[in-house]
Formats: structure tokens, C-alpha cells, sequence
């Protein structure tokens, strides 16, 4: 039986700089979901909550349309099928990975039904298994770092979503590697859970001499941050390296980012920064898939999931990306349904 009504939460204004408590509005509507040809009703189960969702506040050119005044907040996530419109082959009771935003029910076109590879679970969709964790890392790594055996991998926000992956998938390969996060506790895990070289506290007064100590010089840098630790990290490039540019996380409130001052070694050392969108590889997503799913089932892949409980609560949690608040690598939001195994 439908309810009456549903809880969803829309962009109430642009936040100028940081997040604040009044860049959403949450809106309980009366429940008037009808899926049509081709369409399915979605309960909303399980929510990511991720860097990127900032830069989809900004009223900018990007990879997607900014998200409107108004409109329901854009999040991946998982759902399950209520009810399918006419000629769809799904069926109530389909779990299904896609986007349908910070929401407790959702109108979709008809998208697949999500298979759970052996020694994994559903939650992994939306972390090492999913497009804004795992698959960014993978195809961010192999394909725009091009990562070899014996070199030298450096990983900003290492212990994130991406950075952590970016860190494991860089020592499958053989390479050595080196990964930045903020806080002591960060680096600890990275170094006795995901068993990397080194972990560097970027808000150590030492962090440079650090930087150089544990690098030297660097052949693939993976940067979630961008900011000084990039132009940093442009400084201590081999001859030939590659930067595999995924975010900026330190700019994503900035009003006006900083510029780069060390840029001019990319011509020095004929290296290279590439950015990357990671929907141009979905028809390779189930290579990818395939790859890490075994590595998780083989214990080669550590996740590690922070739990916040209630929609009502994603406001407040998605700052927390932005601030160290989280030291867990994926953020996730319970709306519905059965609970994970964590």
C-alpha cells in the first residue's frame, strides 16, 4: 500500500562558499508517483554521499547540468522496484543501482537489475563496485595513470572513497605507494589496513620534507584535492609522469580557486595532467566489475562504510566531506529496507 505522502529534499540556494543549513529544504508531497511505459516507481534503500555532489551545487559548465532550484538533490544510489510500468522487464522487488536522488520514492527510466558477484554485497555498489568509488578508481589508475610495476604512485585524500581504492589497486599493480590524508588516525589506517609504503599527514608542519623523504620523485600522481598539495606534488614529477586529475576537493567551497604556480614542469619533465569523467568507460563497467569484485572476494580490497541513518540527516552529513568529519572511506546514507553487513 502507497503511503500518503513522501520526504524529499530539494536545493532551497546556492551556497556561495561552505554548505550551510540553508542550501536544502526538505518537503513532504503527497505521494502521486506513477510509473509509465518504460518507467519504474523506486524505493529509495541506500544513498551515496560524495565529493562530486558539491561541484553539482555550482551554476557552472560541467560534465552534468548543475542541479536546479527546486529539484530534488542528485545522489547515486540503490533502490528497490515497487512498481513497473508497461513494458519493462523488471519486476517489484528488483534491487536496482542508479540515481534517483536524496528522496524516500522515485520515478525511473528502466534501468537494469543489480547481480551481486560472489564475496560481495549490495552496499558495494556504492562504494568499491560503484561508478563515483571503485570504477573511478580503476579506470582513473589503469587508464589516464597508467600505472606499471616498480613505479611510484602518490594519492591525495587517500583515505576517501576513490583514494583508498586508488591505494590498493596501485599496490595489485606492484607499484609503490604513497598516500596523503589529514589526520594522524587517517594515516595509520591506511598504513596497517591497507598495508601501503607510506602515509603522509598534509597538515604536519614537516609534510614537505616528508613529501620528499618518502617520494623523491613520483612517476603516476592520483589527485582527489588539487590546491597546494597539487602544485606541490607538480614539483616532484619524474620525467614522463602522469596526473590523473579526479577532483579538487580543497577548491569546492573556495568562492575563487587558486591557481597554479609549478605547471611549467609538465614541459620540463614532458609530463601530463588529465582529467577525467568516468561515465565515458560505462560500456567497460563490467570489466571492471569483474576485476575488483574478485579482489574483494580474495580479501586484496578493504572497505570500510560510514552509516548515516535517516534522509533527514544527509544535509548535515554531506559537509562532513569536506571537513575530515568522516574518517571512514565511504559515506552512505540508510533511507530504507534491510540493514548491511559492515
Amino acid at each position: 500500500m502507497s503511503p500518503e505522502k513522501y520526504t524529499r529534499i530539494v536545493l532551497h540556494e546556492r551556497p556561495i562558499a561552505d554548505i550551510t543549513p540553508n542550501t536544502f529544504r526538505t518537503e513532504r508531497v503527497p505521494f502521486d508517483l506513477k510509473p509509465e511505459t518504460g518507467e519504474v516507481l523506486v524505493q529509495v534503500n541506500w544513498l551515496s554521499l560524495d565529493p562530486a555532489m558539491r561541484g553539482w551545487l555550482r551554476d557552472a559548465r560541467s560534465y552534468v547540468p548543475p542541479v536546479r532550484i527546486g529539484e530534488v538533490m542528485r545522489a547515486v544510489g540503490l533502490a528497490t522496484v515497487v512498481k513497473a510500468g508497461e513494458g519493462c522487464k523488471l519486476q517489484p522487488g528488483d534491487v536496482v543501482s542508479c540515481m534517483p536522488g536524496w528522496c524516500e520514492y522515485a520515478i525511473l527510466k528502466e534501468v537494469s537489475a543489480q547481480n551481486v558477484p560472489p564475496g560481495t554485497q549490495l552496499l558495494d555498489f556504492l562504494g568499491p563496485l560503484g561508478a563515483s568509488g571503485g570504477l573511478t578508481a580503476y579506470f582513473g589508475l589503469l587508464d589516464v595513470g597508467k600505472i606499471k610495476a616498480g613505479e611510484t604512485l602518490v594519492v591525495s585524500g587517500a583515505a576517501g572513497s576513490v583514494g583508498s581504492l586508488v591505494c590498493q589497486i596501485g599496490k595489485i599493480y606492484g607499484a609503490k605507494v604513497i598516500g596523503i590524508a589529514g589526520t594522524d588516525a587517517k594515516c595509520q589506517w591506511l598504513k596497517e589496513e591497507l598495508k601501503i609504503d607510506a602515509a603522509l599527514n598534509y597538515k604536519s608542519p614537516a609534510f614537505r620534507d616528508d613529501f620528499k623523504n618518502a617520494v623523491g620523485y613520483l612517476d603516476v600522481f592520483f589527485d582527489n584535492v588539487g590546491g597546494e598539495i597539487l602544485d606541490f606534488a607538480m614539483t616532484r614529477l619524474k620525467k614522463g609522469a602522469r596526473i590523473a586529475f579526479c577532483g579538487a576537493i580543497s577548491d569546492y567551497n573556495a568562492p575563487k580557486p587558486k591557481g597554479l604556480s609549478s605547471y611549467m614542469n609538465l614541459i620540463s619533465q614532458r609530463a601530463k595532467i588529465e582529467g577525467f569523467y568516468i561515465f565515458d568507460y560505462a560500456d567497460r563497467f563490467p570489466e571492471a566489475v569483474t576485476d575488483l569484485s574478485k579482489w574483494i572476494s580474495e580479501g586484496r580490497i578493504v572497505r570500510k562504510f560510514h552509516v548515516v541513518r535517516g534522509l533527514e540527516k544527509a544535509p548535515e552529513a554531506l559537509p562532513l566531506l569536506f571537513t575530515g568529519g568522516i574518517r571512514e572511506s565511504c559515506s552512505v546514507v540508510h533511507v530504507s529496507g534491510p540493514d548491511a553487513k559492515l
